[in-house]
C-alpha cells in the first residue's frame, strides 16, 4: 500500500466536512494537568468465564473489585436480563461493542451493506441507552484494495456515522472508534507513530461532540509508541481499552509485552485523562480475572 499523505488525504476526502468550531478545537492548547488519572477498571463480558446467570457472573466481577463491564451489541441476551443483572448488583454496564462492525462494515462497496452496518450501529447505541451506558466502541471500517481504500474507507464510514449522530444526541450515547489492525490512518510497515495525526484529522473532520477515539493501548504497539498516540489524540480519547503486546510473544498478559507503562502513565497525565479502561486480554475464572486486575494496577497505576 503506498502511503497517502495526511494532508492530502484530508483534502481530498473531508476538507468540506471540517467545520470552523472543528479547526477552532484542533487547534486549541491542551489542557495539563499533574494529577494522576482517576481510572474505572472495566471487563469485557465475554472475558467472564466458568458457569452461572448474568447476574451472578455481575456478581463475581463486582466481588473482584472491578468497577464495570462492557457488553456486545447484538447479543443474544434475554430481554431484561442485562437490566436485571445491573440493578441486582448495581455493577455498571459502561458501554457497548457494535460486534458486527468487522462483517457488516460501513466502508463497504455494497451499499446494502453499508445499510445493515448503520442499523447495526444504532441498535448498539439503543442498546448503549438501555443498559445505562455511555458509549459504542466502533471500527469504522477497513482497508482491503481498491473497492476499500484510505479515501473510501474515511468518507464513506462517516456518511454512515453521520446517519446515527442524531439517535446519539437524544440518548446522550457516544460513538467511538477504537485504534485496530485495519489498515485505516497507518500504514502496515510503515514508519513509528504513523498515522496519530490522520486519526486526529478524522475524528475532528466529523465534527461531532458525540464521536471520540477509543484509544486500545496494546493494538498500537505493534506500530509504534502508545504515549505518542496518547499525546496527540489528547482530549479526543474518551475511553481506553487495555491490552499488551510485544514482538516475541504478539499478544500477552498486561505487562508482559513491549508497552511501555510508566510512559503511557506519563502520557495520559499530561491529556488529563479520567475516566474507563477495560481489559481486553484472555479471560477466565476468578483467579484469571483477579490476575487481570492486579496486572491493570501495576500497569496504569503503578500500584
Amino acid at each position: 500500500m503506498n502511503r497517502l499523505p495526511r494532508r492530502s488525504l484530508l483534502s481530498a476526502a473531508a476538507a468540506a466536512t471540517l467545520a470552523p468550531r472543528t479547526l477552532a478545537r484542533a487547534a486549541a492548547p491542551a489542557v495539563h494537568t499533574a494529577r494522576a488519572p482517576e481510572l474505572l477498571f472495566a471487563v469485557k463480558y465475554g472475558m467472564v468465564g466458568g458457569v452461572g446467570t448474568m447476574t451472578e457472573r455481575f456478581t463475581r466481577v463486582r466481588d473482584l473489585g472491578f468497577d464495570g463491564i462492557e457488553l456486545d451489541s447484538p447479543n443474544g441476551y434475554a430481554e431484561g436480563e442485562v437490566q436485571a443483572a445491573r440493578e441486582a448488583t448495581g455493577l455498571p454496564v459502561h458501554g457497548v461493542v457494535d460486534s458486527t462492525h468487522w462483517n457488516l462494515r460501513l466502508s463497504d462497496p455494497n451499499p446494502e451493506t453499508r445499510a445493515r452496518a448503520v442499523a447495526d450501529l444504532q441498535g448498539a447505541v439503543r442498546h448503549a441507552h438501555a443498559y445505562g451506558g455511555t458509549a459504542v466502541l466502533l471500527v469504522p471500517g477497513a482497508v482491503r484494495g481498491e473497492e476499500e481504500t484510505q479515501e473510501l474507507v474515511w468518507s464513506r464510514s462517516i456518511e454512515g456515522i453521520r446517519q446515527v449522530l442524531p439517535l446519539c444526541a437524544r440518548l446522550g450515547i457516544h460513538i467511538l472508534i477504537e485504534n485496530v489492525w485495519n489498515g485505516f490512518c497507518y500504514e502496515h510497515g510503515g514508519p513509528e507513530d504513523q498515522g496519530a495525526e490522520t486519526l486526529r484529522d478524522y475524528l475532528d473532520a466529523i465534527a461531532s461532540p458525540w464521536v471520540g477515539s477509543y484509544f486500545d493501548i496494546g493494538n498500537h504497539q505493534r506500530y509504534g509508541r502508545p504515549a505518542e498516540w496518547i499525546r496527540t489524540l489528547g482530549p479526543r480519547i474518551v475511553k481506553l481499552d487495555v491490552k499488551d503486546w510485544g514482538k516475541q510473544a504478539g499478544f500477552s498478559k498486561i505487562g508482559e509485552g513491549d508497552v511501555d507503562w510508566e510512559a503511557v502513565r506519563a502520557a495520559l497525565v499530561d491529556i488529563g485523562y479520567h475516566g474507563w479502561a477495560t481489559a481486553e486480554v484472555g479471560g477466565g475464572g476468578d483467579e484469571r480475572l483477579a490476575e487481570v486486575l492486579a496486572n491493570m494496577n501495576r500497569c496504569l497505576r503503578g500500584a
